[in-house]
This record gives C-alpha cells, sequence and structure tokens, in this order.
C-alpha cells in the first residue's frame, strides 16, 4: 500500500499550488448577477459618530449599515458588545462603518472611497502603560499562584526585577480576508469563507440574519494561510457578505485588500512584562512573581484564551516552586487582537528566558548550565496550574541540539571572533520548549468526520478541520489509509462544509491533526468492522481470519485461502446490504480546567523542543542577521514526516520575522501606518539562516493515546525563535564589559539594538 502514516507523502495539493490550478474563492466563476462589496472604515480611533454617507455614484447597488442588519448587529466570537457595523460611537481607526454594494468591485470601491464621515473625536488610549493607568481592560485581571512567592521571594538569597516588551504582528497570509455569500429559497445563504472556523461562519452569520443556523452552509475547500487571523476575522467579515446577500438576493464577494486587510483585523497580541524572580547562589530559581500586561485591542475578541495560554507557559521548561503570574487584558483604541500561531504561548515563554539570562550575568554564570539546572525534573513535576510534566522529553531535546550544534566549540569561536572584531558581533543563544497541546476550553476539544465508500472501493473523507496549507488534507487521508490498508489515492479529501460534519471547533491551537484525525480513524474502522463482520458471514470464517492488506482482503480459509480486492469486497458489502457510510466523533479524554481558580488539567500532552540560532550584528547600524539554526522538534510518531519539516522550517521563521523584523507602528492619533508589504517587513527567503538544521527526536511516540502515537506539530516551532531572540541578547552583551544584563524589546529591529548598545558599559 502507498501512502499509510509515518511516511512523507505530498501535500495533496502541491501541484496545484505551484501550477496556479488551486482553486481558491476569489478564482471560483461567479454567477450571473454578482455583486462586490468594499467596507468603509473609520479613520478615527475614538469618538463620536455623527454621520456616514455616501453620495450616489454608478454601479453602487445598496449601501448598508448597522440599521439594515436583519437580525443582532454583534459579531463577537467570546461574548457581545462588537457591532459589524458601528453604531453611535466608534473604538479604532479602520472600525467598519458601512458598506457599499455595486455591481463591480471598482465601483464599490470607488464609492466606498468617496464616503463623508463626521466624528467627534475622543481621547484616546494608545498602549499599554497608558491602559493600565486608566484600569481600562476588556475583562478582569486574573492570577495563577502556586506557594508563597511573597514569601519565597523575602528570603531569597537574591532577586532581580526587570521590565520588557514584545510587540504585535500581522499574520500576512498571502490569501487575504474573502467572503463570497449566494442567497438560496427560503432564506437560505451559502458562504465560501476563507476561515478556519466554519462553524463560527455559521453562527455569526445566523446571528447577523435572525435565522437559524440551519439555513447558513459554511464551506471551505482551501484558504491561503491563516496563522490564527481567520479564527475569528474570518466571521465577520462573511457575516457582511451574507448580510448584503440576503438584502439584494443576488450573490455578494467582499475581498479586503490587503491595506484594508490590515487597518481592519487585528494581530498578534503585544506583552509588556514586569517581574522579579528570587534565586539561590546556585542559579536556581525560588519564585516568580510576574506581570503580563497584554494590548487586548478594542475588544474581547479571543483576548481571554490568549492571556490565559500566555500565564500558562510563563513557566516554560522550568520548575519553579513559588510563582505568580498575573495577566491584564489592556483595552485599547486599537484593532481587537486575535488568535496567532501560538496563542499567547510564544509571549509566555519569554518571561523566564529573560529572567535567566539575567540570572547568569549577575552570578557570573553560563545561561544554558541555568536552564537546564532548572529543567522540570524527569520523575514528572507539577506546573504550577497542577498539571503533571509527564513524558519530559527536555533533556533529550536539550542534549541532542547541544550536540547536533556543536555548542562548545562554536561558543569559543564566537569568542574569539568577538575578541578581534570590533564592529561586527556574533552571538549564540539557546532555548528549550514545553508547549501543551488541547483548546483552553475543553468543550472544544472535539471533533466528527465523515467517510463514505463507493462500491468502485474508492473513498470520500470529509471532517471538520480546515486545509489552509499545513497539510491537514493529507495525513487525514493518510490515517483512512492505514485504517483500510488501502492506497492514498483512493482517497478524496472533500471541503469542509457545515451541512457534512457539523458543530465543527476551529482548525487551530495545533489540534487539527490530533482532533479531526481521530474522528476520521473512528469513522472508518467503524464501516470497516462491518465490511469485516459481513465477510466472516458470508465466507464462513472467524473475523479474526479476515486481514486487510495491501489494497486487498485476504481470507484465511482451511487448506486455502481466498484473496479479494477491496473494491470487490466493497462491491459484495453493497449487495449484502452493508451500510458503506459512517461518521466519526473524537472527544480529546483527561483534560479539564478551572478558569476562575486557573487550576486543571488544560492540556492533553506536552511537546517538547530546544534549539540553537547564531546571529551577528553590526553595531554600527544595528543591522542583524541569522547566521545558522539547529532545531530538535519533539513531533512523536510524525503521520507525515515531510509535512512535519515544512511545518517547523516555516513556524521557525515566522517566529523569527517576530523577534527581529516584523514592527506594527501607528501614529499619533492611533492610526496603523504599516499597511503592507513597504511598510511592514516579513522575512524573506535571504532572512531565512544559511545553515538550517531542523531534526525531529527520532524513537519518541506519544505516550498518550494520540493518533498513530504522532504530536502537534503547527505552533510549538513558532517559539524555537526565541533563540534569535537570546542570541540578539548574546551578540549585544558582546559589545559591553560583559557584567550588564541585555533589554532588548522586541521586534529587535536595528534601531532596538542601536539602543540597546547605548546602554551597555563599554568593553575595557
Amino acid at each position: 500500500m502507498k501512502g499509510g502514516v509515518h511516511t512523507s507523502q505530498r501535500h495533496d495539493s502541491a501541484l496545484k499550488h505551484v501550477t496556479g490550478q488551486a482553486i481558491y474563492i476569489d478564482d471560483m466563476a461567479e454567477p450571473a448577477g454578482t455583486l462586490h462589496a468594499a467596507l468603509v472604515l473609520s479613520p478615527i480611533a475614538h469618538g463620536r459618530l455623527k454621520k456616514v454617507e455616501v453620495p450616489p455614484s454608478a454601479g453602487v447597488v445598496a449601501v448598508l449599515g448597522p440599521n439594515d442588519i436583519p437580525g443582532k448587529n454583534d459579531v463577537g466570537a467570546v461574548g457581545p458588545g462588537e457591532p459589524l457595523f458601528a453604531t453611535d460611537r466608534v473604538f479604532y481607526a479602520g472600525q467598519p462603518l458601512m458598506m457599499v454594494v455595486a455591481t463591480s468591485l471598482d465601483a464599490a470601491r470607488h464609492a466606498a472611497e468617496r464616503a463623508v464621515i463626521e466624528i467627534d473625536a475622543e481621547p484616546a488610549i494608545l498602549d499599554i502603560e497608558s491602559a493600565l493607568a486608566a484600569k481600562a481592560y476588556v475583562q478582569a485581571p486574573a492570577t495563577l499562584l502556586r506557594g508563597d512567592p511573597d514569601g519565597a521571594m523575602a528570603s531569597a538569597p537574591h532577586r532581580l526585577s526587570a521590565e520588557f516588551t514584545v510587540g504585535g504582528q500581522e499574520h500576512f497570509y498571502l490569501e487575504g480576508q474573502i467572503a463570497f455569500a449566494l442567497p438560496g429559497e427560503d432564506g437560505d445563504i451559502l458562504v465560501h469563507s476563507s476561515t478556519q472556523h466554519p462553524t463560527e461562519v455559521q453562527h455569526i452569520c445566523a446571528r447577523l440574519l435572525g435565522c437559524d443556523f440551519n439555513r447558513v452552509t459554511a464551506v471551505v475547500r482551501r484558504l491561503g494561510g491563516g496563522f490564527g487571523g481567520k479564527e475569528s476575522n474570518a466571521s465577520w467579515v462573511a457575516g457582511a457578505a451574507a448580510v448584503a446577500a440576503n438584502h439584494t438576493g443576488k450573490p455578494v464577494k467582499l475581498r479586503l485588500p490587503r491595506e484594508t486587510d490590515m487597518i481592519a483585523t487585528g494581530k498578534r497580541h503585544p506583552f509588556l512584562y514586569r517581574y522579579t524572580v528570587g534565586f539561590d547562589d546556585d542559579g536556581r530559581v525560588l519564585a516568580l512573581d510576574a506581570t503580563l500586561a497584554a494590548d487586548a485591542g478594542w475588544s474581547l475578541d479571543l483576548t481571554p484564551g490568549v492571556v490565559a495560554r500566555a500565564m500558562t507557559h510563563t513557566d516554560n521548561a522550568y520548575w519553579i516552586p513559588h510563582f505568580r503570574a498575573t495577566g491584564y487584558a489592556c483595552k485599547t483604541h486599537k484593532q481587537s487582537n486575535t488568535a496567532f500561531r501560538g496563542f499567547g504561548g510564544p509571549q509566555g515563554v519569554v518571561v523566564m528566558e529573560d529572567a535567566l539570562d539575567r540570572i547568569a550575568v549577575h552570578l557570573g554564570r553560563d545561561a544554558d548550565e541555568l536552564r537546564a539546572l532548572n529543567f522540570y525534573d524527569e520523575a514528572g513535576d507539577e506546573t504550577p496550574y497542577g498539571q503533571k510534566v509527564d513524558e519530559n522529553h527536555l533533556p533529550r531535546v536539550w542534549a541532542e541540539v547541544k550536540q547536533g550544534g556543536e555548542i562548545a566549540r562554536r561558543r569559543a569561536e564566537i569568542a574569539e571572533f568577538n575578541r578581534t572584531s570590533p564592529i561586527l558581533k556574533r552571538g549564540l543563544g539557546l532555548f528549550p520548549l514545553k508547549f501543551g497541546i488541547s483548546f483552553n476550553i475543553p468543550h472544544m476539544n472535539q471533533a466528527g468526520a465523515l467517510v463514505h465508500i463507493y462500491t468502485d472501493g474508492s473513498i470520500r473523507l470529509n471532517h471538520g478541520g480546515t486545509e489552509m496549507g499545513q497539510g491537514l488534507f493529507i495525513k487525514i487521508a493518510q490515517v483512512v489509509a492505514e485504517v483500510f490498508k488501502v492506497d492514498i489515492d483512493r482517497i478524496r479529501p472533500s471541503a469542509t462544509s457545515t451541512a457534512e460534519v457539523p458543530n465543527t471547533s476551529p482548525t487551530a491551537a495545533s489540534t487539527g491533526s490530533d482532533l479531526n484525525g481521530w474522528a476520521a480513524f473512528e469513522a472508518a474502522n467503524t464501516i470497516k468492522q462491518r465490511m469485516i463482520a459481513f465477510a466472516a458471514e458470508h465466507f464462513g470464517v472467524a473475523p479474526s481470519d479476515i486481514e486487510f492488506a495491501d489494497g486487498n482482503v485476504r481470507i484465511a480459509k482451511p487448506g486455502s485461502n481466498q484473496v479479494l480486492s477491496f473494491g470487490e469486497l466493497t462491491k459484495l458489502c453493497y449487495l449484502g446490504r452493508v451500510s458503506l457510510s459512517s461518521t466519526g466523533y473524537y472527544k480529546t479524554p483527561k483534560i479539564h480546567w478551572d478558569g476562575a481558580a486557573m487550576k486543571g488539567r488544560p492540556f492533553f500532552y506536552f511537546a517538547f523542543g530546544a534549539a540553537a540560532a547564531e546571529v551577528a550584528i553590526d553595531t554600527l547600524t544595528g543591522e542583524s542577521r541569522v547566521l545558522r539554526a539547529d532545531l530538535v522538534q519533539d513531533c512523536g510518531a510524525s503521520l507525515n514526516p515531510a509535512i512535519d519539516l515544512g511545518q517547523i522550517e516555516g513556524a521557525f521563521v515566522q517566529g523569527q520575522g517576530w523577534f527581529t523584523c516584523e514592527e506594527l507602528w501607528w501614529d499619533s492619533e492611533g492610526r496603523l501606518r504599516t499597511v503592507g508589504p513597504s511598510t511592514y517587513k516579513i522575512p524573506g527567503s535571504r532572512d531565512a539562516p544559511a545553515i538550517f538544521n531542523v531534526n525531529m527526536l527520532a524513537n519518541a511516540p506519544s505516550q498518550e493515546a494520540t493518533v498513530f502515537r504522532s504530536k502537534a506539530v503547527g505552533e510549538p516551532p513558532l517559539m524555537l525563535a526565541t533563540a534569535v531572540w537570546t542570541a540578539l541578547k548574546d551578540a549585544i552583551a558582546a559589545a559591553g564589559d560583559g557584567r550588564t544584563s541585555v533589554r532588548l524589546d522586541a521586534p529587535a529591529t536595528p534601531e532596538r539594538i542601536l539602543a540597546a548598545l547605548a546602554k551597555l558599559a563599554p568593553s575595557s
């Protein structure tokens, strides 16, 4: 058989991607009468909305605002209070005010640009510090506590306090936000949406239209990247298109140009950190008291989950007996920040990395030795929220990255280079990772699937996950191929649809393969057991005498064996009136979470990893470059090593961009000015490390009952890029006397590197 699990198979749409044959929403044929929509956005960050008018213009069919929404004017993902179109107030520059629907895209955009907008401006909160001072939050502060951090801190031999920031990040998916809504009979709406969460699209559209969920069908064949940016934001875009289609009775397409997309949609949450750490003479951490303040933007969106995950990852790889993390969800007059690959995890793990670097400088010790000293014990220490750290691969991944990266040799070489190089400085940084896999909210950890076998033996597969380039469809097809022992070519994944698999969870939190893989397995195995029972009765043998292998089915009989092709048995089962269709369902076991107490087991398992990064900086210009990266990632028993390798490489470079060059900038009026590739710098091909060594941890199948003992790989490798940030601080320190800790806010742009250099005591 070709294409079972644990084998490298190419992406099911790989050839279509490179030849341009893959059909995205904007490639779909448009029915006669299709209309096009454009948004009118607020130019003001905060104020009272007095007037919005769109002058008459050729081709305009309708101008829709809050009064044209037949249901509720609310698109909140987890809580109310987020209108699709602003009513009496505006809360960020870029907030949708109205929508123009016209006979052509040019006509719609031309009319939207001519809108007359009057807003009485009011003072705006534009940064985390101002929000903290005003106690402006989108939710009450939360605290994760273990032990007695105050007492432990008071008695600790050493204490250090520090502050730093990390910025947000634009998702910059290749395919922008887009939806195509087609009205049907009796108020039905079919919505093609570039979304990671078809069910939420269904729900938001129904809420806006004031109808039952069953009247809305959301369909997704593929999307051109999401990274979290199409988990909640795609829903309001789809909802706007649905409102327009319902109002006009015509198909309506709403696609956001890159500038509008960046202005109107949320980003990764920026964070401000203030912490105090207590430690002993050996560098063992005794207590941590950390404040994590997130810029939520103007509304709730998905901020509660992001802040909670940041707090539950503040410990990262380290045992901290006395621990307090307080999370603030700060309300500012900016875009409502949202999910982004890692979902708060990247913003959580940086705290202890900064602390350990500072402890090492304070004690004159090697920072990497202190990291290993503070690792969770292999016997299974508990996290601050009460989950045991089982299957602890930290020592293995750490040892492998140090050995494979030749760390001892390269540290000596770098030290010699820095001694003789007055302008260019090099740095080396290491980073260990422990990352929890599951949604923060237990009920989201469920999935469904639908499998049909046709009488020629071909198989149609549908499940609740969305394909956004990450290779989910091919992985789930491999699971089904493994169940039936047939070639992967016999399986055809179909578009995700709320009409086929209902009540889906988003494809997010690195759970796509875990959840949908098990659901597909259950569906396929149900059919297989029916086929086995029929074959046993038909051929007069025991069920144990039926074997599926290599596209065939072997019937073991006394004295002789009979072999049928899979298709032949399928036809026999049909003639025997055996159902060849089944749903499958899976819910993640063992997890539970008390969000108020912040205690429980929020994660089914942990994924581990380690990275080493080498960088060079120019101390005159502040420019930097990543020269080499060595990664080791725990993928369990990988379902598809080729796909997982691509995920690791891509995630690392995306994380590198967050730490180095991807800077979002708002002016003093709260208007985002980095609104396209000319002003917002994502990593290019030449930014990836010239030497890039990536390995998956070998012989490490998951001890938990994951699908074929695999582990998630979508998000964890992004955090491995923390090694780049650590390496940059190491290079900056090389320009000083070695006795001064480096504060390096991220992204580490040339300006910030120069600022960090300016604060160092010069080397003698």
